[in-house]
């Protein structure tokens, strides 16, 4: 158990330099609405099928109380990431598929409103959220994956350091089609010049669905 939701008073929050992340709340209804709405074209060609209530408010609400459940017995941490300055929500990110025992791996996912893509806002976001995985929450892999033609995505990816392990056939169905999709990972160990597995000092921090396919 992660603690989240028995201690309110000590919220998950990760830091930029120049925005947050933190747990969804039922409260950031509208600006998601708002944000996936305008972003729909953008982001679909990259996530699973929307459901014809997809931005309905009582299946945003299920999707918090999924995000809940799943945060409290372990297998996921899902973040929306916020500018500072004006509390607008950017994006995503989930830290999902938590596994312990001998394999102390996670498998992250993100997406970013059209609007504020290609600002650096997610290399940030990651480059915060890594160092968490690795010290906080003492994880020895993180895994990504992505669909081949999603070149944004790579290059994110490699440039927070994760390398390309393999391709993986029909792994997942990405806008009614069966896709294949490129495997990333990252290991502790191949942040030679962090002992800690970090990659940018974490500023500010306290102690799963469509965040969970590759970068938009």
């Amino acid at each position: 158990m992660f603690g989240f939701l028995s201690r309110r008073s000590e919220p998950l929050l990760i830091e930029t330099a120049n925005a947050y992340l933190r747990f969804p709340e039922r409260g950031d209804f509208n600006a998601w609405r708002s944000l996936r709405m305008a972003s729909r074209a953008f982001l679909q060609p990259w996530e699973p099928s929307w459901s014809t209530d997809e931005l309905s408010r009582l299946s945003y609400l299920g999707r918090v109380g999924r995000y809940e459940r799943e945060y409290v017995e372990g297998h996921a941490i899902p973040l929306f990431l916020f500018m500072k300055e004006s509390d607008e929500l950017l994006g995503g990110l989930t830290i999902g598929y938590i596994r312990r025992g001998a394999a102390q791996s996670c498998m992250i996912g993100y997406w970013m409103g059209e609007r504020h893509a290609g600002q650096g806002h997610m290399t940030a976001a990651l480059d915060a959220v890594i160092p968490h995985i690795f010290q906080r929450l003492k994880l020895h892999r993180i895994e990504a994956a992505c669909i081949p033609e999603n070149t944004r995505s790579i290059r994110l990816l490699e440039k927070a350091r994760f390398r390309r392990e393999g391709y993986l056939r029909g792994y997942l169905k990405i806008n009614g089609v069966w896709r294949d999709h490129l495997l990333f990972a990252r290991l502790k160990d191949d942040s030679a010049d962090h002992p800690d597995g970090a990659g940018a000092p974490v500023v500010g921090m306290v102690p799963g669905d469509p965040d969970l396919n590759g970068a938009r």
